[in-house]
């Protein structure tokens, strides 16, 4: 871990470097579509569209401003899932920026997740626009919305552990990316993203408590929709698994992100 760290401090440029690969990483990405950065919010809306119809008209959960209610989950959800899905294979598809340039490895993967956060934000204040001039409700954002900054810095470093954990997995297990995805799968259906909360509680007591992107959904509709302050329990264990794996991740790039070149 700290040979990764440190290789990184030493280097010059690297927020300049981070934020200029982030840019061209995002216009890559939209700018080449028609539609450009609204596809970014899209894919929100129609995934809203779906769940809104199964759950809100068809099983009538019942719950107050749920295209919002739906909205924050959905966007939180989709960053964590392109952030770790998208850096599967990154240790391949990025071998030259580290090969033939000065880059470290960690700077690839955060300049991904830098591209992924500016979407997120984008999609972030169309949340707020909707939830607080279009949907019908009495309830507004409050100054507690400010709280999304560590509540998404939070999330940027769960993202970020588990991408570490998992593409370095890859140099030495390929199948990792098919578990992957049938992992997220199962952990997008017990995440309270369209369940009403205390359904999801009563089914599954206290695994708020074990499923970090769960705590950031819970706490980001808090501080949004509901105008209270986060669930500070919930934000320390969720910053705790953040950080834990993160080490875990430091660790298994360090061992396994060397052989990288060699293996894949």
């Amino acid at each position: 871990m700290a040979s990764v760290i440190t290789d990184w401090i030493r280097r010059s440029n690297k927020l300049e470097r981070l934020w200029l690969l982030a840019k061209i990483e995002f216009k890559l990405r939209y700018y080449e579509n028609k539609l450009g950065l609204f596809w970014a919010l899209i894919k929100p809306i129609m995934d809203i569209a779906i769940y809104y119809v199964v759950f809100q008209i068809i099983m009538r959960q019942g719950i107050p401003a749920f295209a919002s209610y739906l909205f924050i989950g959905l966007i939180l959800w989709n960053f964590f899932v392109e952030s770790t899905t998208g850096t599967v294979q990154i240790l391949h598809t990025k071998k030259y920026l580290y090969e033939y340039s000065n880059m470290n490895k960690l700077e690839i993967y955060v300049s991904t997740l830098l591209s992924n956060s500016i979407g997120f934000f984008f999609n972030f204040v169309m949340f707020l626009l909707f939830f607080n001039f279009l949907e019908n409700t009495e309830s507004s954002s409050t100054v507690y919305t400010l709280w999304i900054i560590p509540l998404f810095i939070n999330l940027f470093i769960l993202s970020l552990a588990t991408s570490l954990i998992i593409s370095s997995i890859y140099v030495i297990a390929k199948d990792i990316s098919q578990i992957w995805q049938v992992f997220t799968t199962f952990l997008f259906f017990l995440s309270p993203i369209f369940y009403k909360l205390a359904t999801f509680k009563e089914a599954l007591p206290s695994f708020d408590y074990l499923n970090p992107l769960a705590g950031v959904i819970i706490n980001a509709r808090r501080i949004t929709m509901e105008g209270i302050h986060p669930d500070f329990t919930l934000l320390f264990f969720d910053l705790g698994y953040a950080i834990l794996l993160l080490l875990i991740g430091f660790l298994l790039l360090n061992k396994l992100g060397s052989k990288a070149a060699e293996k894949l």
